[in-house]
């Protein structure tokens, strides 16, 4: 759509001859100039979503809800501890995120509990509003659908403060022949709500980001939820089937028709 100078002031604003194509995504494409500068309603909105991104990365993890929620569909969430003591912490030592703290490192030893095909681990990573908004919506589908095919469903872990990596040591100290990571997303100008999907087959402290499968963007305006859990869901099958994951694991999903899939 044009910025407001163009329909209220046509002379101040000179339109990009592809503006049309605005209507076809989000990106900030063709918003035009006003003489060197851009227009106020672009460098406006710009300054927006930089403040949201911001403040997605800074607000804080309803872990409690979370929790709650699962509670309310029927599972039984386990809370634990990253070795990050608070945010600042969190994001000025990112090690720290992707480890344990040593309380929880040792609850996990010496919990009693039979290996579970999965285990799902919540976290809000860089965007709190992301984890709070779309991670039990694309994990109870998912763990309904794998558990109506016989999969072993362990506790869904709540970890604030936590990073990718940490999939490696819950899944490891659990015996877990997958881990999934639901986490918030480092937010971009316009998503600040992004969440991200990473699962790992055979979780151990070895393994890389090479080992690992990812699906990004999951919230109304990406992939919604379900879809998403529609699409974990193949992949776990296929892995399960080939014990691969990451660069090995390829998705031939026939089209699961993902586009125009509503939550």
């Amino acid at each position: 759509m044009p910025s407001s100078e163009s329909s209220s002031q046509p002379g101040l604003v000179a339109q990009d001859a592809w503006h049309h194509l605005r209507q076809y995504t989000a990106a900030r494409i063709a918003i035009g100039r006003a003489g060197g500068s851009l227009p106020t309603a672009a460098l406006l909105d710009f300054r927006l979503s930089h403040a949201r991104a911001k403040d997605a990365v800074h607000a804080e993890f309803n872990a409690d809800g979370v929790c709650d929620d699962l509670l309310a569909r029927g599972f039984s969430p386990l809370r634990l501890d990253s070795a990050a003591k608070n945010r600042r912490e969190y994001l000025l030592r990112p090690d720290l995120g992707r480890r344990l703290s040593m309380h929880g490192a040792e609850f996990l030893k010496t919990a009693p509990q039979d290996a579970p095909d999965l285990v799902v681990i919540i976290s809000d990573g860089l965007s709190a509003l992301a984890a709070n908004s779309h991670a039990v919506a694309t994990a109870v589908p998912l763990l309904e659908n794998l558990a109506s095919k016989g999969w072993k469903i362990g506790r869904v872990v709540v970890v604030p403060l936590a990073r990718v990596k940490i999939q490696d040591e819950i899944g490891s100290l659990l015996g877990a022949r997958f881990t999934l990571m639901l986490l918030g997303e480092r937010p971009g100008l316009g998503a600040p709500d992004s969440l991200g999907a990473y699962f790992t087959a055979y979780p151990s402290l070895e393994k890389t980001d090479a080992d690992r499968n990812c699906i990004s963007n999951i919230r109304p305006e990406g992939i919604s939820p379900t879809a998403a859990a529609v699409k974990l869901a193949w992949l776990f099958e296929s892995s399960r089937m080939t014990g691969l994951s990451g660069v090995m694991l390829k998705d031939k999903q026939p089209d699961p028709g993902l586009i125009g899939f509503s939550s």
